[in-house]
């Protein structure tokens, strides 16, 4: 029996699921096993897997499309090992991941842990400056995995694992919007030790480009709205300032319309910022130069998404709809 259960929901992702694959088989441990569970893809990733067969512990299963966290509950329940790490389908393992999280486990446990996430030098460079607006602490203030941030670290399921006691106490995944969140979320109130392994990052090739990144981003905008309906007191001040983005762009952008040009020049100082991180931590000035639109949408989607759902379910008091709500019900 494997220690690890790595656990991969796949929808339609023939190109990226290879690639992770590929990186799963070179890793220089290699006690784990690899669930993929096909969420009744039109395009499915069989034969693809099984060119992994002699290379992997590697088990294959189809079931018919009920969304991603059903999707790894059904691997949950087919899972040998004690502890259940996730990966998302669009992501690559640096290959001494599971050597590093055995010396790190062994060091420090934690019940259910994180990892950051980063770009690999062969991304697009639209891929790497998404990947910027994703991590920077200038545009998410560090809530995604970085060494410094504005409140309590959460795991997301681009880099997850927890135990099988945990998964036992807590159940699984909800069928949701910013499910690993809630999960997270669960976790904590059960008591177990959450914590966050800094050098432990996975490659994640996030969407591919713009117009894709910015619907993910509005739908991440929305659900933070559901988890305060879930969870009262989740909310945070750093959670609002993607929405305070949003207000105090328009409200500038009207008063240079109608006072003065100047009243632009706070933007124009926190663009200029975001440059010359970008430019710091990358080294190319044409992704510097695209983080910017990519650090506007992540801002300016997650705000507006925020705003629309905070009237509508909070302020008008609509609550959560009857999809959701038949959705909360398959989780414990």
């Amino acid at each position: 029996m494997k220690k690890y259960s790595v656990i991969i929901p796949v929808y339609n992702r023939i190109d990226e699921i290879k690639d992770l694959l590929e990186s799963l088989s070179e890793q220089s441990a290699s006690n784990f096993e690899v669930i993929i569970v096909e969420d009744g893809s039109t395009a499915p990733c069989r034969e693809t897997v099984e060119k992994y067969r002699d290379r992997l512990d590697i088990k294959y299963f189809y079931k018919e499309n009920e969304g991603r966290s059903i999707a790894r509950n059904y691997g949950m329940e087919r899972a040998t090992g004690d502890y259940f790490i996730f990966f998302d389908s669009d992501c690559v393992i640096p290959a001494d991941y599971f050597s590093k999280l055995n010396a790190m486990s062994s060091t420090e446990y934690f019940d259910c842990f994180g990892g950051p996430d980063a770009a690999d030098n062969s991304f697009t460079p639209t891929q790497k400056a998404i990947n910027h607006a994703m991590t920077s602490f200038l545009t998410t203030g560090g809530i995604r995995g970085g060494k410094v941030r504005l409140e309590k670290f959460t795991p997301r399921t681009f880099n997850m694992g927890f135990s099988r006691q945990v998964y036992e106490t807590v159940g699984g995944f909800r069928e949701m919007f910013s499910e690993d969140i809630d999960m997270s979320t669960r976790i904590r109130l059960a008591g177990f030790k959450i914590g966050l392994y800094p050098d432990l990052p996975v490659y994640h090739k996030r969407r591919v480009d713009f117009k894709k990144f910015l619907r993910q981003v509005y739908v991440f905008g929305m659900s933070r709205i559901t988890l305060k309906l879930l969870y009262p007191d989740s909310l945070k001040a750093v959670h609002c300032l993607p929405a305070l983005f949003v207000i105090g762009v328009v409200a500038m952008i009207l008063m240079a319309i109608f006072v003065s040009p100047w009243w632009l020049a706070p933007l124009a100082i926190y663009l200029l910022a975001i440059f010359a991180d970008a430019l710091r931590t990358t080294r190319s000035p044409g992704i510097a130069f695209r983080a910017l639109p990519a650090s506007i949408i992540q801002l300016g989607g997650y705000g507006c998404g925020f705003i629309k759902a905070y009237i509508l379910k909070i302020l008008l008091g609509k609550g959560r709809d009857e999809r959701e709500e038949i959705a909360m019900r398959k989780g414990k």
